[in-house]
């Protein structure tokens, strides 16, 4: 029922369908993946299709900043999606997700900002929003997306439908890193504004139906 309601509330993640040329481009370019090196990107195709074929491999994990010159990721105290406590570096499986943090600039927000990918029947689901105040701060950036062995990471939860956070509690080195900017994040045209004072339950809500309307809006006004 909950993975049903989510599926309503929220946006799937794409479904890439890779091509034998595409394929063959990405395993070149997977030989350069090293200990913490930048990959030099120059493919014809969009950034999140190359990481998406990496998370498909299964050995990764992605982690994006707004800090380009991260040389190993150190365990903190932070909240996990179910507000319980903890010390570790956070990932995830769904490049998508990392490369909104990479790109919502943390030093622009007023406010609330809500997110989150969750796994519900074997699929992801996605949500973006941002409150009113930081919305009009501008809270773009360039960032970077760092790629770390998944070997070192767990699950954060546990059931059938949960966030896709990943935790390790000691310090991570990156395999290596790729810098993104925000034409990368694959779903800027459903990040939808929240009023400052809003309740969670609320932005759940009313977020697809937002997202829904500004696009249209946009519709309408480039005829």
């Amino acid at each position: 029922m909950i993975s049903f309601i989510i599926s309503i509330l929220m946006y799937e993640s794409p479904r890439v369908v890779f091509t034998k040329e595409e394929i063959e481009k990405y395993e070149e370019l997977s030989k350069s993946l090293n200990e913490g090196g930048l990959i030099d990107y120059s493919l014809q195709y969009q950034k999140y299709r190359f990481l998406e074929y990496l998370s498909l491999k299964g050995n990764y994990v992605f982690h994006g900043s707004n800090n380009n010159n991260i040389e190993r990721f150190e365990p903190r105290k932070q909240t996990l999606y179910n507000n319980e406590l903890t010390t570790a570096v956070f990932a995830t499986t769904e490049p998508i997700w990392s490369i909104f943090y990479a790109v919502f600039n943390r030093s622009a927000l007023i406010g609330s900002f809500r997110n989150g990918c969750i796994i519900g029947r074997s699929k992801k689901y996605h949500y973006y929003s941002i409150n009113e105040s930081t919305i009009k701060n501008n809270p773009w950036t360039d960032g970077m997306l760092y790629i770390l062995p998944k070997d070192k990471f767990h699950m954060s939860g546990q059931g059938k439908v949960q966030f896709d956070e990943w935790i390790c509690n000691e310090y991570v080195t990156p395999i290596s890193k790729i810098s993104v900017s925000l034409s990368d994040f694959y779903f800027l045209n459903i990040v939808a504004v929240h009023k400052d004072n809003e309740s969670l339950f609320s932005t759940w809500m009313f977020y697809k139906a937002r997202t829904l309307l500004a696009n249209s809006k946009r519709a309408s006004n480039n005829l």
